[in-house]
């Protein structure tokens, strides 16, 4: 088992903590830089949506897994994101220019829903980001002049430097720079003060109110960052699906979004993209277990609803830390094996978050 001894403050902020972990997230970089070369085109449109659906993920991992505020209408700001930059792109507007103002877009259209946070909580909160994605959804199907109703809109090829990238090995790329930039960013600013009282909060306001943290300010500002991520993603997503309408950013697509950070494990960074993985993975495995089961079973119209259900309510009763969850329990038992001790982690069942002095 690994002992790191910290003597200094800038080890401890340290992102890579060890040399262990600088030579297998080397390795990861390098494998995901190779992959145009040793994936086949479908897998690497796949991988290309990993990435996407990712970034989604950290931007409701920001909100809901640090901060404990609950949104069922994230799909909003994806939808946002995808129509503001196929607009902007339209108008010829330069490509990374028109993502960074739709960020900025979908970041300002979270502050209109971050404003109710300061009142609500809880389920209340959930259904007032729900009433919001539904709003948003009429505006994408009403608005024909700029979105194109539900006839939808084309989405042109993006451009670096006068070029077209219409390849999808270099799109690929411009998903995977942006990841990795979004990662860091979250990873640095949960590490400041910022991300601090974002956790303060999630763990028990009254305690943080009373450290001084401002609560409205820091609520509105954890919408704002989520949504301009998750406006981001959406930009992204619509050059690579390359057709907007607005049936794609409903309420499947929020609970898709909300089950992402859920099974890839609330309040974890890595579970944003092992949740996008198992989000991308799962259609792929139930086609595959389609051909192994009776027909009455494979042929039935919910059966990936009905997989969905059952996988969360598992991960929800037996494994509440998600997909991240299970694997520092694996970690920790080849590190203490023999040692390790089956009750080591039953606190975690019961004992989820700070609610002591509520």
């Amino acid at each position: 088992m690994r002992f790191i001894f910290k003597t200094s403050y800038d080890q401890d902020i340290r992102l890579a903590k060890h040399g262990g972990h600088q030579f297998w997230y080397g390795l990861l970089l390098v494998l995901l830089l190779a992959a145009p070369w040793w994936l086949p085109e479908y897998w690497l449109a796949q991988l290309t949506f990993v990435l996407i659906y990712g970034i989604a993920g950290l931007g409701l991992m920001l909100l809901t897994g640090y901060t404990g505020l609950f949104s069922i209408g994230h799909a909003a700001f994806f939808g946002v994101g995808a129509y503001a930059e196929a607009i902007l792109v339209a108008a010829g507007l330069p490509f990374p220019l028109a993502m960074a103002c739709a960020a900025v877009l979908a970041g300002a259209v979270g502050i209109i829903v971050g404003l109710p946070a300061l009142r609500v909580k809880g389920i209340y909160l959930a259904i007032a980001t729900l009433a919001f994605g539904f709003i948003v959804e009429e505006v994408f199907a009403r608005w024909e002049s700029v979105t194109g109703g539900n006839a939808g809109m084309m989405v042109d090829t993006p451009a670096l430097f006068g070029r077209e990238i219409d390849s999808s090995g270099g799109f690929y790329f411009i998903c995977l720079v942006t990841a990795v930039l979004c990662t860091l960013g979250v990873l640095n600013l949960l590490r400041a003060p910022t991300g601090r009282a974002f956790v303060a909060i999630r763990d028990s306001e009254i305690s943080a109110q009373a450290l001084g943290i401002n609560l409205a300010w820091y609520k509105t500002l954890a919408f704002v960052l989520s949504a301009a991520l998750t406006g981001l993603a959406g930009a992204l997503y619509g050059h690579k699906i390359m057709f907007l309408s607005p049936e794609q950013f409903d309420i499947i697509q929020s609970i898709d979004l909300l089950l992402l950070v859920v099974i890839g494990g609330l309040g974890s960074v890595h579970g944003a993209f092992l949740g996008a993985a198992f989000l991308i993975a799962m259609p792929q495995l139930i086609s595959l277990g389609k051909d192994w089961l009776p027909a009455v079973v494979g042929q039935a119209p919910g059966l990936q609803v009905f997989v969905y259900g059952v996988v969360l309510i598992a991960f929800v009763l037996f494994e509440p830390m998600g997909i991240y969850g299970r694997w520092l329990k694996m970690r920790t038992w080849l590190q203490m094996f023999p040692f390790y001790e089956k009750g080591m982690f039953r606190r975690q069942k019961s004992f989820q978050k700070s609610e002591r002095l509520r």
